[in-house]
């Protein structure tokens, strides 16, 4: 079953009463746990139509949002107030899972800039958690910014916290010439720069990921292609070989590209993620 939704940001947030889009797929008989799945940067939880899919048939539930920014969301496009806006989204759609579905299994499964949102979300939330899969999390740049670069961000974070900084390669999202395509025909994609504040934002929290990484104990799976262009994969090693798990895998797959959901090898990725979750949840 498919359910559209809205949910309202706390007086508490930094974009307070802004609204959210939401959406949940549901499998029929009762869920053996609940996915809540976090995006990447410029794109919006409509792409995730296949993987939500993939996941209802082999017995889960997929709850997601677009952020402050993204979709059918509100917001400004490439910009962020505050990164702590992105986790009060995902407070709130916690918040408003169905009654039967809170005392189930909960997964995190985020994707580049969502990847980041979850491994930071993680860092304070964790026991709300069974498990967390990461595909590509922006944990590391593909080249690491220098001292300058670093400094003249925070910067133009302050003075110029809205102006464009750095595009996406539409390119580097996968070797499907259709899913490229219809990424760039897409009008719920902005194609906008990511803003100065965002770019700032995101290195301080890449920074916070990689010197807390012992925090993350829960179960963890990273997945992530190894001919990404626009998250590193040295992030997913990083973060293997750095969290504080006792039960973490690292798949690195050779030949995909960033959106490893969105490969020719999309199914084997998929049940890759569902096989390990399902090998968790046993224990």
């Amino acid at each position: 079953m498919h359910q559209e939704g809205q949910l309202t940001l706390p007086t508490t947030s930094a974009a307070a009463g802004a609204a959210l889009y939401c959406q949940s797929w549901t499998p029929e008989a009762p869920a053996k746990a609940v996915i809540i799945l976090v995006h990447g940067y410029d794109e919006h939880s409509g792409r995730y139509k296949y993987f939500a899919e993939h996941c209802v048939k082999n017995g889960f539930a997929v709850h997601t949002l677009d952020h402050w920014g993204h979709g059918k969301s509100d917001g400004e496009n490439g910009f962020i107030p505050d990164f702590s806006v992105y986790h009060d989204g995902l407070d709130a759609l916690i918040e408003q899972l169905p009654s039967d579905e809170k005392t189930m299994p909960l997964i995190l499964v985020g994707h580049s800039l969502g990847g980041l949102i979850g491994a930071t979300y993680l860092l304070e939330n964790q026991s709300h958690f069974a498990a967390a899969v990461l595909s590509g999390p922006a944990i590391k740049a593909t080249e690491e910014p220098s001292g300058f670069m670093k400094g003249l961000s925070k910067l133009l974070s302050k003075v110029a916290p809205k102006m464009g900084v750095l595009a996406l390669d539409a390119s580097g999202v996968s070797r499907d010439p259709k899913v490229v395509a219809d990424y760039l025909a897409d009008p719920l994609v902005s194609g906008t720069k990511i803003s100065a504040r965002l770019a700032a934002e995101m290195m301080a929290n890449m920074e916070r990921v990689q010197s807390q990484a012992a925090k993350i104990t829960l179960p963890l799976l990273l997945l992530h292609g190894e001919q990404d262009s626009l998250t590193a994969p040295e992030g997913s090693v990083f973060l293997n070989k750095h969290a504080g798990s006792i039960q973490k895998q690292l798949k690195i797959y050779p030949e995909l590209f960033h959106e490893i959901f969105n490969e020719p090898e999309k199914d084997t990725v998929l049940t890759d993620m569902t096989d390990w979750l399902e090998s968790i949840l046993a224990l």
